[in-house]
């Protein structure tokens, strides 16, 4: 959730804009706008290219306006420009204040000319409308509040499976000035939308349907009914039944009298609850079923089966809890994460614990090895290691320096810290995690979907066929009313739809859970299920399959004299935040070389930088831009061609107009890049790497990693190449966030890297929180393992309906049967879903 709008809407906010009140800035989403539209062009706007990464001119191509700078470093590359919309309605990029001039190696690594965008470009290519329902899919919470009415949210006790949610809902929606409710079932949440406050109301039509509503702000577990409390009804069932079996064997009437006394002391909440479900609009509920068929077993005068069925479905329903509670142990484990107490120092010292709703952004606080941070940080003063395995995987501690941010819910590792709060109330990496899994339940699989169509006609229609079992033998073929009314009332329980709705989100809430526990997070069922499907994996190259970080990787002096070239390049690069400057900076720092301050520094805008070093003036320009009046020798332009094609951005130093070295650069593949691609081919998926960057360095990477490419790329060439390949088969594509997010939502599903941040979260339908490309086949593996699981379920629970609905035709079973038939299907497929939460892609 956005901290500054609440807002969970695909969005970036803007840093103030630095001009005159006539102006305003614009906020723009992260996606590919309509660039041929009117009143605003930004979209199109000729720029120069990023600073860092594979597509140049992305950022702006591709209509991914960046106006704020952005927590995660992985990231920084979006921060080049901020889009002002003037008096006159025009739109502008310009460069945040305080930025230094572009070198002539402001240009993508090893990018061809064809980086930049401008507006012939995209219209030309066909693409100005291809994206336009990238931000189709919004946050429910963020769908909930409206400017005018009132948004509260609750915490719900009592709700054993998806099927309890539904009928919250609609009860909660029967409600005259209620707007719009919804119910999170995997974090037990229901958020309510109302013309005004109405939370009386809405908790006491809660209590109606059977569930208990606590304050978001309190404590659930200090709201948790003891053990007696939760099982009361079981338990006195239970001990009434004993006592009915007692009596029973003394004397038959008494007996019957004790039944029936029993089946209407545990009939009376069930009947209460089934009228008030019924007036909010569910009335095939399986409280209704039940209590038709316990009342039509006293009518037979079956009254100890009558009690039977009542306490099978008591326990039925205790069983259905406990599956569905073992379903969100993930989800609670995350939210455990975060303590309730935080130590703040304040300004004199003084350390104090303080509740962690009260901490604020810029608040310092402390935290001990063993403990963890209950908000999102940013270390202070001292290098620290933190485990961050709950949240993203990665078992191996990570050392964090001072200015590193640090996740919610990591774990101290060796040392005291103290860390600067860096993320608001409520917007820690732990709540945009819950965010993401409450908004996964309103993007169901398809097959879900289906599902729940199914089971609205399935209920009706046996009730259908137990209406006719009862009537049409005694009415048309003579037989005993007693019998069939017998047989009818067992169908009724057979009809019940809950193991057949369960089958599917419970296996897919399963599913999400245990790639969470992997450090991948999938926005829903639908994403889920889709990446199971998945027969292409085509891959952006900067920051995806590289590590988005170049380093110096050659240094050649053609005066024999490394250091001084070293020494004097670094000086001229000092001072700039341009990451191939930075990798010189870094080269001569690991070597211990002390950088002496250049004078006269100069960025020579399309050529390069220069500066006076040790009473030399030193020129850095990139080897394709040479001045006419320079000429290498055969050996230096040798040395030049091998550098390049093996894929690396390369400068000539030269003092005066004498070439003097040169300096390499290559953004390097991650190490488990080559391993994802061969993980893949293994489970029959092909790859593809599509980039921006020219020819000869696209083939260095493929080359590496064994993977097929398409070079030279603009954002909208991406597209059509995504959607040339999903015309024939289902592709997913993978980037590093914004700048890819055209061709994600045009891919079958976008996959994200990111670090966990928010636009790499919000952007794609899956992201890799932890970088690893290599945990992609397992994504796809646990796709395809909880299809399968789905599919099991279904069989369970028709199979063991189907059985029954035949042996209760035949006179074979009879209504405690029908309800474990019911309650045994639902805790089967349940427990076959849980299954996934131990997923193992090795075995």
């Amino acid at each position: 959730m956005c901290a500054q709008c609440n807002s969970k809407k695909n969005h970036i906010h803007t840093t103030k804009a630095a001009v005159g009140s006539a102006s305003t800035v614009k906020v723009e989403s992260a996606v590919t706008t309509d660039c041929c539209s009117t009143g605003t062009s930004s979209s199109c706007s000729s720029t120069s290219d990023t600073s860092d990464g594979d597509d140049g001119g992305d950022a702006a191509s591709s209509g991914a306006v960046i106006n704020q700078p952005l927590a995660d470093k992985s990231m920084t590359k979006f921060k080049a420009f901020t889009t002002v919309e003037n008096a006159d309605s025009s739109s502008v990029l310009t460069p945040p204040s305080g930025s230094t001039q572009p070198h002539c190696h402001d240009t993508p690594i090893s990018h061809n000319a064809a980086g930049s965008s401008n507006a012939s470009d995209c219209c030309s290519a066909g693409q100005c409308s291809a994206n336009e329902d990238v931000l189709k899919d919004e946050s429910i919470e963020a769908a909930l509040v409206n400017e005018s009415g009132h948004t509260q949210r609750w915490n719900i006790l009592g709700m054993d499976c998806p099927s309890c949610a539904a009928k919250l809902e609609k009860a909660v929606l029967s409600l005259t000035g209620v707007e719009q409710a919804k119910v999170m079932f995997a974090t037990e949440k229901l958020v309510v939308s109302s013309a005004s406050p109405m939370a009386d109301k809405i908790e006491a039509k809660a209590k109606e349907a059977g569930f208990r509503l606590v304050g978001s702000t309190s404590s659930v577990k200090d709201d948790q009914p003891s053990f007696i409390q939760q099982h009361f009804a079981v338990i006195a069932i239970a001990f009434m039944m004993i006592v009915s079996f007692a009596i029973d064997s003394q004397s038959e009437f008494y007996g019957l009298i004790a039944f029936s006394v029993t089946t209407i002391l545990g009939l009376i909440p069930i009947l209460k609850k089934s009228i008030n479900l019924a007036k909010s609009g569910s009335p095939f509920s399986i409280e209704t079923l039940m209590s038709i068929a316990a009342l039509g077993a006293l009518y037979l005068g079956e009254t100890a089966e009558a009690a039977m069925v009542l306490l099978l479905f008591l326990l039925g329903e205790q069983l259905e809890g406990y599956a569905a509670s073992r379903a969100r142990s993930g989800v609670k484990a995350l939210m455990d994460l975060v303590p309730e107490e935080a130590t703040v120092v304040r300004p004199n010292g003084e350390r104090t614990k303080v509740a962690v709703e009260s901490l604020k952004k810029g608040d310092v606080i402390e935290v001990a090895p063993g403990a963890r941070l209950p908000a999102d940080g940013i270390v202070l003063d001292i290098a620290a290691s933190f485990d961050e395995s709950a949240l993203t995987g990665e078992s191996v501690p990570v050392e964090r320096m001072p200015g590193d941010k640090v996740m919610a819910g990591s774990l101290v590792a060796d040392k005291v810290v103290q860390l600067t709060i860096e993320s608001e109330q409520g917007d820690n990496a732990i709540d945009r995690i819950l965010h993401l899994i409450e908004d996964a339940e309103s993007r169901k699989a398809p097959l879900e979907r289906f599902l729940d169509k199914f089971s609205r006609w399935y209920t009706p229609a046996m009730i259908v066929l137990a209406a006719l079992v009862i009537v049409i033998p005694p009415m048309l073929f003579g037989q005993s009313w007693d019998e069939w009314l017998y047989k009818g009332l067992t169908l009724l329980l057979i009809a019940c739809p809950c193991a057949l709705v369960i089958s599917t989100p419970a296996a897919i809430t399963s599913g999400l859970a245990a790639a969470a526990k992997r450090g991948a997070l999938i926005k829903g069922g639908a994403a889920l299920e889709q990446l199971g499907h998945i027969q292409t994996v085509a891959f952006d190259k900067t920051g995806t399959l590289t590590e988005g970080k170049p380093v110096m990787t050659d240094l050649v002096s053609w005066e024999g004299d490394e250091t001084r070239l070293l020494r004097q390049a670094a000086a001229i690069e000092a001072g700039s935040l341009h990451p191939l400057a930075m990798a010189v900076i870094k080269a001569a720092e690991n070597k211990g070389i002390h950088i002496p301050e250049a004078k006269h520094r100069e960025a020579l805008m399309g050529k390069g930088i220069q500066g006076e070093v040790d009473g030399e003036m030193l020129l850095l320009c990139a080897a394709d831009r040479l001045p006419e009046s320079v000429l290498l020798t055969v050996e230096q332009q040798q040395t030049v061609d091998n550098l390049e094609n093996q894929g690396k951005t390369l400068v000539v130093a030269m003092r005066g107009s004498l070439p003097v070295g040169v300096i390499a650069w290559r953004d390097n593949l991650r190490d488990d890049a080559a391993k994802a691609i061969i993980a893949l081919k293994e489970i029959g998926v092909g790859a593809v790497m599509l980039t921006g960057d020219n020819r000869r360095a696209a083939s260095a990477i493929a080359a590496d990693i064994g993977i097929d490419f398409r070079a030279g790329l603009l954002p909208a060439d991406k597209v059509s190449a995504v959607r040339e390949m999903n015309d024939r088969h289902n592709i997913a594509m993978v980037g590093d966030g914004i700048n890819d997010a055209p061709a994600m939502k045009t891919a079958s599903i976008g996959i994200a890297m990111g670090g966990g941040t928010d636009v790499a979260l919000e952007t794609a339908d899956a992201a890799l929180t932890h970088n690893r490309v290599s945990e992609l086949p397992n994504m796809i593996a646990l796709s395809r393992a909880t299809l399968a699981n789905i599919r099991q379920n279904i069989v369970l629970a028709l199979g063991l309906k189907g059985v029954f609905l035949v042996t209760t035709l035949l006179g074979m079973t009879g209504l405690w049967v029908a309800v474990l038939a019911d309650s045994g299907a639902t805790a089967l497929v349940t427990l076959n879903a849980l299954r996934l939460l131990r997923f193992n892609p090795d075995k």
